[in-house]
């Protein structure tokens, strides 16, 4: 080769040439090398080229990368929070609604004896007695249909909020005056319990993540 040799031929030096300014394999003798060198002035300058742009690149100041870090924990913070919430208020519901599975079968428990006793209970006319039992049984189904179906509360709660309200007045009013036993009026601590577990899922029913209301039979999306 000479000082006038083409391109076409050169291709393999130039690639080692290229390797070994990465310090990578020449796939080529070294001897090989040197000698197209001494002999192609083309190489020759392409390798002076070559050098130069590799030496302005590993002495160049790299530029500041700003710190992402913190953004990127943010955003996978961010993208797992509504998942963990619904979680959280899925299992809190789980919660209200056994609760209120208990205090509806311990009230229909309680509300059994007055329906099936042959005479009024504690000295009550029989008819009077009933009515008393029928009431506390719709209670109970009004809790037990609200702990199926939490959607319900906000519909049930005035029925249940205005008997509890009345319920109580009237047993502070007759534990003043001696006419009902403490044992009896401990028993509507239970329809308390329950109204106030009605009204926490009525209230959860009106936020965004909530039970939407019902719409031609169906709930709403």
């Amino acid at each position: 080769m000479n000082g006038q040799t083409h391109d076409d031929g050169c291709g393999p030096y130039r690639e080692a040439i290229s390797a070994r300014l990465d310090g990578e394999s020449l796939g080529l003798a070294e001897a090989m090398l040197t000698r197209h060198l001494a002999a192609c002035s083309h190489c020759t300058r392409w390798e002076e080229q070559a050098q130069q742009v590799t030496r302005r690149t590993r002495l160049a100041v790299a530029e500041a990368i700003p710190d992402v870090t913190h953004g990127v924990l943010l955003a996978l913070r961010d993208a797992h929070a509504p998942t963990a919430r619904r979680i959280g208020a899925g299992l809190g519901e789980l919660a209200l609604r056994l609760v209120l599975l208990a205090v509806g079968v311990g009230q229909g428990a309680l509300a059994l004896p007055a329906l099936s006793a042959a005479t009024g209970v504690m000295g009550a006319p029989t008819h009077v007695a009933h009515e008393t039992g029928a009431w506390s049984l719709a209670v109970a189904v009004s809790f037990l249909a609200v702990a199926a179906a939490p959607r319900l509360a906000a519909g049930a709660l005035p029925f249940l909020a205005a008997f509890a309200l009345l319920l109580s007045v009237l047993t502070v009013s007759d534990l003043l005056a001696g006419m009902v036993h403490i044992e009896r009026a401990a028993g509507h601590l239970l329809v308390l319990a329950g109204v106030a577990t009605v009204g926490v899922l009525a209230w959860r029913g009106r936020t965004p993540g909530g039970w939407r209301p019902l719409v031609h039979g169906r709930v709403s999306a």
